[in-house]
């Protein structure tokens, strides 16, 4: 599900500017002094970025039968995905309180925001246990993390309007990336079957 560029057309596109086929001459064709190649053209498609990035991708199972692991997260939806992986063991028990497992795996092309346990970690214990008994007040808090689309990196930055409703902002460029005003993304562009998910050091919270 990675993106890649291949440049085919700009050679395709140099052979036909020749003004003869790629494997003849032009002076025998036309009877005339060779015709000088024009240079392949270059494509104005911004080059995307393939693979994970981020510090906190060191935190993730390298064994690709391991399903935490990368490999393993690219085959499942992205609610199974998170289950596997050891750094995402709160937001996976969330999703199960709020009853969004079903929701998130059969979601058609989504990008999540992803809070690692040290993201639940920093929120006081008496506060998330509130959330935590609230379904519904924990379910816009989960939604606010998934906006439509699969977002990759070059395609983050700006205002995106959340499942939960209201709009969630991202600034940065290259693999340097903050969501809202204090969540970093740790370890972005990671693929699951149905999303691209990306791991913050901070839980995400509607605007009240």
């Amino acid at each position: 599900m990675r993106t890649k560029i291949f440049a085919p057309v700009a050679v395709a596109t140099a052979c036909i500017l020749t003004l003869g086929a790629c494997g003849g001459d032009p002076a025998d064709e036309a009877g005339g002094a060779p015709a000088t190649s024009a240079p392949p053209m270059a494509t104005s498609a911004p080059a995307m970025m393939d693979g994970e990035f981020g510090p906190g991708c060191a935190a993730v199972p390298t064994d690709a039968s391991n399903p935490g692991s990368f490999e393993a997260m690219a085959k499942v939806p992205v609610a199974t995905a998170a289950s596997g992986n050891p750094v995402l063991s709160t937001l996976v028990s969330a999703v199960k309180e709020a009853d969004l497992v079903d929701s998130l795996n059969s979601a058609d092309g989504v990008t999540v925001f992803a809070p690692t346990n040290d993201a639940f970690a920093k929120i006081p214990e008496a506060d998330l246990n509130k959330v935590m008994a609230d379904k519904k007040m924990l379910a816009g808090v989960l939604t606010y993390h998934v906006v439509s689309g699969k977002l990759a990196p070059a395609q983050l930055a700006g205002s995106h309007k959340t499942l939960q409703g209201g709009t969630v902002t991202v600034t940065g460029s290259g693999t340097d990336f903050k969501v809202g005003p204090e969540a970093t993304v740790v370890c972005g562009n990671v693929q699951t079957a149905n999303a691209v998910v990306y791991l913050v050091d901070s839980v995400l919270m509607p605007p009240s």
